[in-house]
Order: C-alpha cells, then sequence, then structure tokens
C-alpha cells in the first residue's frame, strides 16, 4: 500500500510541476498549416517559450505563436471528436504535452517591431526594414517568383504591435494579406504566447529554430538613426 500510495504521490506531483511548467514557462503546439514551410511543416510540434515577450523582449526574427487578432483565421466547424480520445487531448493540454487550440492560433516570424517602418518590395524584391534590406535563407517562393511578398506595402509598426509574417510568403495568412482588416495587419504584442524555439516532433525533424541575428544586422542602428 505504502508503495502505491508513493507512485500516486510523485504521479501527480510530476502532473502539478507539468502544468506549471506549461501555465508560466513551456507549452506545446502543433502546426496546422502550410504558411512556415520549410521552416515547420505541417502537423510539426513546437515548443514555445512563454517567458517571452511576458519577461523578454520580443526580438527581430523570432518565431512567434500569437492569437487570432480577428479575422485572420476562418470560422471552420468543428470535426467531431471521438469523446475518449477527446478526454485524452484534454487531459494531456491541461499539463502541457498537446495543444488543443493550436487552431485558434498563428505562427509567424517577426519582421517589425514597434516603430520600425517595413516595406516590399525593393528592386531586387527584398523586405526592407527601416530602409537596411533582408537577404533571407529561411523563405519559401513561388517558383520563378522574386518578390519576397506577395503583395506590396510600406508600413510603420505602432507601439505595442509586431508585423509579423510566415516563412511560406506566398502561401501564408500573415501581416501583408491583413492590411484591410480592422488591426491592419498587426500583431499585438499582448496576443503573443510566446517565442518558438525547437521543433519537438516528429523526431526526424528534431531541431533549434534560429531568428537569424545576422538577417537584421543594422535594423535597429537604423532605426535609432
Amino acid at each position: 500500500m505504502v508503495f502505491i500510495r508513493d507512485i500516486l504521490v510523485i504521479f501527480a506531483v510530476a502532473v502539478l510541476v507539468s502544468f506549471l511548467i506549461k501555465s508560466f514557462v513551456v507549452r506545446s503546439f502543433y502546426i496546422p498549416s502550410p504558411s512556415m514551410v520549410n521552416t515547420l511543416q505541417v502537423n510539426d510540434r513546437i515548443i514555445v517559450n512563454e517567458l517571452e515577450p511576458s519577461l523578454m523582449p520580443i526580438q527581430h526574427g523570432d518565431i512567434v505563436v500569437f492569437k487570432d487578432p480577428g479575422g485572420w483565421l476562418p470560422n471552420l466547424p468543428q470535426p467531431p471528436q471521438n469523446p475518449v480520445a477527446g478526454a485524452i487531448d484534454s487531459a494531456l493540454t491541461f499539463i502541457g504535452l498537446s495543444a488543443a487550440d493550436s487552431d485558434d492560433h498563428l505562427v509567424k516570424r517577426t519582421i517589425g517591431l514597434p516603430g520600425d517602418q517595413v516595406a516590399c518590395c525593393n528592386a531586387l524584391g527584398q523586405l526592407t526594414v527601416n530602409g537596411v534590406p533582408l537577404k533571407e535563407p529561411y523563405i519559401t517562393l513561388q517558383p520563378g517568383e522574386q518578390n519576397a511578398a506577395s503583395v506590396y506595402f510600406s508600413v510603420t509598426v505602432p507601439k505595442g504591435m509586431l508585423w509579423v509574417m510566415g516563412d511560406n510568403r506566398w502561401n501564408s495568412q500573415d501581416s501583408s494579406r491583413n492590411q484591410d482588416l480592422p488591426g491592419k495587419g498587426f500583431v499585438p504584442e499582448s496576443d503573443v504566447v510566446g517565442r518558438a524555439f525547437v521543433v519537438s516532433w516528429p523526431a526526424n525533424h528534431w531541431t533549434g529554430l534560429d531568428n537569424y541575428p545576422e538577417v537584421f544586422r543594422g535594423v535597429e542602428d537604423a532605426r535609432s538613426g
């Protein structure tokens, strides 16, 4: 009996610790769309650091998970789910090993921070941030296409907002594609759940997620200057 009691106590403590970590430190999400290909594949699972932006500021190039700012995602009916599978998924979501609400969130790369001037495209088809052209090795373009975005734009990111874009530039509901909405395509920093820092599943996709600081080198200086 003592052995069984100890096992139950250990299990309860493990669940509690996992829940606390999920609530305040890290959380798992899955990727439901191809908007971040080739960096992230459909059905990849990622681990998100929830300390950013609450304790650590978001940086250029960070891949962030955020709640739909309003109208970015289609209103799709929820498919029927087996009650047993639903209960298991809810339990795993509670302790942070699943993400039942992934379909209500988006995953994009941070291109513009508050105060930045972001535009597309220059004569070479590149994005510019504060006039600095970006050479982006992580993006996927349509065959024969050189522009780093599917629409032209020139914006200044307001205080408390972000400008985000998918790496699969011509197949992503990102800031550039949502400028006609009330939010003008900007994402409130308060809607950010955290920064994705690793692909955790499947095992053959395991990798850390880079924010490519060399791509954005000089952008901060150009803004302050």
